[in-house]
């Protein structure tokens, strides 16, 4: 008898991996989860859904997207071959309209009137409020304020969208005080809103329902692959914050002899509050309803955390992430702020591409990683476009010389 897919087998009934995931919630919350769990499944399944989903996909995002192969770049580092899915080029500019359009969609189905929802790098943001005005939704988006100062230009693009931006003043400002934002403001009203969850973490559903809506990445990207050099590729890697990209193309691989490397945000330094690399220093924890790894502490709270990366910078990492590592499925990189910089740059002047800074982060593990393995292929999710960076880059990275 045929093993069956891994995609099949996990997360279990109650949405765990292993020992992590779950849903950690308030009573008030139990009910809204288990209609969003109920739905889910059933429109998983359902012709007219899943045909919908595959229309908005070809004709409104402009999927699939291309995998592109990095001559240039590879040709500089003198090492393994570098390649590219370009989920830069789906419409937005990054992978967040997979899950998105998907979550949007859900929500008709289930007769809400808004989408309420976290952002870091506003990439997430973006995407819902096309999507809110795609479907006719109303959408209101939270937002750290330091975030909202550093990633403006995408700011003035959920507004232009429709969309409400809601600052969270509290803590750090950023993505964890966002997702907190969100939570609160969902809990006022779970009876018309959806709260579309941005990355494959939250209670369950939402990791799976989210690496499921962006399997698409990985399913592409291994046929792409395949038909362009015959063969897979010897190692697939993706920058990890909650990790919705990571798991997108992981998804493609994960049942093949392919390493996967998950980037994690090194930051400026090894302590804490320096960088976000919750797989390489966190523990198990608790946090916005599900269990996982996280960066505490010393009184067991969400610890404090930094990225150069805004949508990157979370105290703690999606599920599923945690539950591969600790099996040994998949491998911890690490890229800090500068190295993620130097591969902004170079990929820019070297291909033509300007990159998210989260992305940055895998293709600077990948430059490294293809320097010392030179007889490989490596596949880099590039999940976003860099417009949303080139301000705070420039203005803080003097823009260097091509050599």
């Amino acid at each position: 008898m045929n093993k069956k897919p891994y995609l099949e087998t996990m997360p279990d009934e109650n949405g765990f991996f292993g020992e992590f995931g779950g849903a950690f919630i308030p009573p008030q919350l139990e009910k809204p989860f288990a209609e969003i769990t109920r739905a889910y499944m059933k429109l998983s399944k359902s012709h007219d859904y899943l045909n919908e989903l595959r229309n908005i996909r070809k004709h409104y995002q402009g999927r699939p997207t291309p995998v592109y192969y990095c001559k240039n770049l590879s040709d500089a580092i003198g090492g393994g071959q570098i390649y590219l899915k370009r989920e830069d080029l789906n419409h937005t500019g990054a992978h967040k309209l997979n899950h998105c359009m998907a979550e949007a969609l859900l929500a008709k189905y289930l007769g809400k009137k808004k989408l309420i929802a976290e952002t870091g790098a506003g990439q997430h943001g973006v995407a819902l409020a096309t999507a809110a005005a795609y479907f006719g939704l109303e959408c209101e988006i939270h937002m750290g304020e330091v975030d909202i100062a550093k990633e403006h230009p995408n700011v003035v693009r959920m507004k232009i969208l429709g969309a409400k931006v809601v600052p969270a003043t509290h803590g750090l400002k950023t993505l964890k005080e966002a997702v907190d934002s969100a939570f609160e403001a969902y809990l006022k009203d779970t009876e018309n809103q959806l709260f579309a969850i941005g990355s494959v973490v939250g209670p369950h559903p939402f990791p799976k329902m989210v690496r499921d809506f962006q399997s698409v990445v990985g399913i592409e990207a291994r046929e792409q692959f395949m038909e362009m050099t015959g063969k897979l590729p010897d190692m697939v890697t993706a920058c990890v914050g909650g990790g919705s990209n990571a798991m997108g193309i992981f998804s493609g691989f994960i049942d093949e002899d392919v390493k996967l490397y998950g980037v994690e945000p090194m930051g400026k330094g090894d302590k804490i509050g320096e960088h976000s690399a919750s797989l390489t220093y966190g523990k198990e924890g608790v946090m916005h309803g599900f269990r996982s790894i996280m960066l505490c502490d010393e009184n067991g709270e969400p610890a404090p955390v930094h990225s150069i990366g805004s949508g990157i910078d979370y105290p703690s990492v999606g599920p599923e992430h945690a539950y591969l590592s600790k099996i040994g499925r998949t491998q911890i990189g690490h890229c800090n702020d500068l190295e993620a910089v130097d591969a902004f740059y170079k990929l820019s002047q070297y291909e033509g591409i300007i990159p998210a800074l989260e992305s940055a982060h895998a293709v600077a593990f990948a430059m490294k990683y293809a320097a010392e393995n030179p007889n490989e292929s490596i596949l880099v999710n590039l999940s976003g476009r860099g417009d949303k960076d080139i301000d705070f880059v420039v203005e803080n990275y003097p823009i260097p010389q091509k050599k």
